[in-house]
């Protein structure tokens, strides 16, 4: 087969113990699905989940023990962390039960969703899609991805981010509002889930500006450390 242009390779993440890699489908992620952190973003109660993408190529893939570089995005003075489990699925399907979800489940990571968060606070503002402050270029580092026989008890990790090694963001996976079972049942509801999708699954509260030069440091217990330098 030929083409009229190149075609664009395939974005994939390590996996620790594996020489394979990921190969990434799409990327999904929950909003505000953490109560305290829907509380500092002007919102209480457990709203139904709702869902955006960012394009696979707004990944930057951070090899394990390595500090990944991501460059300050144009148009933004407000750029903000926010650190997130995220789930590969290694088995699609569509419909899935919560009780279900484990099997569709290859494994785990740290992520940061990178937010311009006052493009997004305008366009919500006016009322249009905010894309443009969640699915720019280079917004979604994530570290290798933890099979999920050797993750552990996930479902309760404690969750942080420092930067320059100061905390802004600590709290536990268990105060998830939507767990990831019950996430991917109501994603697969929406659209029919791929081997290679990923789902960011939201950040406790602590959200908060970073500029050039900052080192952000994101962990979810049992599956490793997340280096970024913001450039």
């Amino acid at each position: 087969m030929s083409f009229v242009v190149p075609p664009t390779p395939t974005v994939s993440v390590p996996v620790l113990g594996h020489a394979e890699r990921f190969p990434v489908h799409r990327i999904y992620c929950v909003g505000r699905n953490y109560e305290e952190h829907a509380k500092e973003m002007g919102f209480t109660g457990r709203e139904p989940p709702f869902f955006f993408l960012k394009p696979t190529d707004s990944l930057v893939v951070v090899e394990s023990s390595q500090t990944g570089q991501m460059p300050y995005p144009s148009l933004t003075q407000n750029l903000h962390h926010e650190i997130e489990l995220v789930v590969a699925i290694g088995k699609g399907g569509r419909n899935i039960l919560a009780a279900d979800a484990a099997q569709h489940i290859y494994g785990y990571a740290v992520g940061l969703d990178m937010t311009r968060r006052d493009l997004q606070n305008e366009m919500k503002k006016q009322g249009r899609p905010w894309c443009i402050g969640k699915a720019f270029d280079h917004s979604a580092p994530i570290g290798p991805i933890t099979p999920i026989a050797q993750a552990g008890d996930v479902n309760n990790a404690e969750i942080s981010l420092t930067v320059n090694g100061t905390d802004r963001q600590r709290s536990n996976v268990a105060k998830l509002i939507w767990n990831v079972a019950e996430t991917i049942e109501h994603l697969s509801a929406a659209w029919e889930l791929q081997a290679g999708d990923l789902i960011y699954t939201g950040t406790p509260e602590g959200v908060a500006a970073v500029v050039s030069g900052d080192m952000l440091v994101g962990e979810v217990a049992g599956l490793g450390q997340l280096k970024v330098a913001i450039k």
